[in-house]
């Protein structure tokens, strides 16, 4: 196995699926699960500790709401994060180089060149 397939089936097992956030936010929102598993520990244990809390609870259901429209950044956030960590460990290579100038293709016909050589002076 190559190490750019090697690094692929990586990125694959550490990836962060939005669908899988939002399940656990609907179903377990309220004790942070979601934050959890997008990798969100701190906020994800204040959470948990605002719904053991009865005061922390209405404030709570305001960023239960709040977190649906972030949950896709949160995954693409940590995602981005992985990909970092696996081209910090060298095993995504990175873009190709490509040469700065590319050079013009040479005309069949005399007269082009000509004017091409006048333009450069």
């Amino acid at each position: 196995m190559d190490d750019e397939l090697r690094a692929r089936l990586e990125f694959e097992a550490r990836r962060k699926s939005v669908g899988a956030g939002y399940v656990l936010w609907f179903f377990l929102g309220f004790l942070g699960a979601h934050r959890f598993y997008l990798g969100k520990t701190g906020t994800g244990i204040v959470q948990l500790l605002m719904c053991l809390s009865i005061i922390g609870i209405i404030p709570l259901a305001f960023w239960w709401i709040i977190d649906a429209f972030l949950i896709p950044g949160m995954a693409e956030q940590e995602n981005l994060k992985a990909i970092k960590q696996l081209a910090r460990e060298n095993r995504i290579a990175g873009p190709k180089t490509r040469p700065h100038r590319i050079e013009q293709q040479r005309s069949v016909d005399p007269r082009v060149e000509e004017i091409r050589a006048m333009r450069r002076r």
